[in-house]
């Protein structure tokens, strides 16, 4: 027998927030006020807020480098997480690089990696998504 348990109380439904991103390197600023924003209004506390802003600059710079720009920024709260997820066109598979340690770039995924419960890549039509996950105290 499965047993589960029963919720004490309603689930908030989902909140998202969508932004079509420009397509130059002002993307990653843009996408961090957007974020900022969305996230002061929910009432985020500050260190979580940081964690999501620094990851979400990586996510989009990444898109502006290594994909083919990014085109859209979409932010999905539910009941105690956040998924950050940045579209783009290309088709090239996002992975962990082990950059020397005197190397000036190459860290933007380790930085998610590090900040993000999970994160990740969905394939699909036109290009892919590449999403993080954080953990958020309920909104």
């Amino acid at each position: 027998m499965t047993m589960s348990r029963m919720r004490t109380r309603a689930t908030a439904a989902p909140i998202t927030v969508r932004l079509a991103l420009p397509d130059d390197i002002t993307a990653p600023a843009i996408a961090r006020g957007m974020v900022r924003e969305a996230l002061t209004d929910l009432g985020v506390d500050e260190i979580s807020r940081d964690d999501v802003l620094l990851a979400t600059s990586e996510l989009v710079t990444n898109a502006f480098e290594h994909g083919e720009r990014p085109e859209r920024l979409e932010l999905r709260f539910t009941d105690g997480e956040l998924v950050v997820s940045v579209f783009d066109a290309g088709t090239e598979v996002p992975h962990l690089k082990e950059p020397s340690p005197a190397a000036a770039r190459s860290r933007g995924l380790q930085l998610v990696h590090a900040l993000s419960r999970m994160w990740g890549y969905e394939a699909c039509d036109g290009g892919k998504y590449v999403w993080a996950t954080f953990a958020i105290p309920s909104l």
